[in-house]
């Protein structure tokens, strides 16, 4: 059963995305990014994340400056979400909004070779 709590926390962190949030949905939504789909403030166990490619097992989050302090809680995330069998991939918000097209390089090497449908 789903946490509806958590369901409520990603559906209000989806209308109201931070600048580097909405600067990656803008490249990954509507199968935008080389036909990946990825959803955006997804719940994954008890955990909120930012983007999530299902077909890929990919989680991408965008780090803003709260997450320097909480590198532990940071690091039993992506330790839990792993044990899930999810990759985690983690961009500071300097990098996606000052470089994107470097952040989505990055990106699509982790990817595998074989795209959807």
């Amino acid at each position: 059963m789903r946490d509806q709590r958590l369901l409520a926390l990603a559906r209000q962190m989806r209308s109201n995305p931070t600048p580097a949030e909405a600067r990656m949905l803008y490249n990954l939504r509507a199968h935008r990014f080389e036909r990946w789909k990825f959803r955006h403030q997804t719940a994954l166990g008890p955990y909120v994340v930012d983007f999530s490619c299902r077909s890929a097992m990919l989680v991408v989050e965008v780090d803003g400056d709260t997450h320097g302090i909480t590198i532990e809680m940071d690091s039993r995330r992506t330790a839990f979400l792993e044990r899930q069998g999810w990759r985690v991939l983690r961009f500071a918000n300097a990098d996606v909004t000052g470089n994107v097209e470097g952040v989505l390089t990055v990106l699509a090497a982790a990817l595998p070779l074989s795209r959807p449908r």
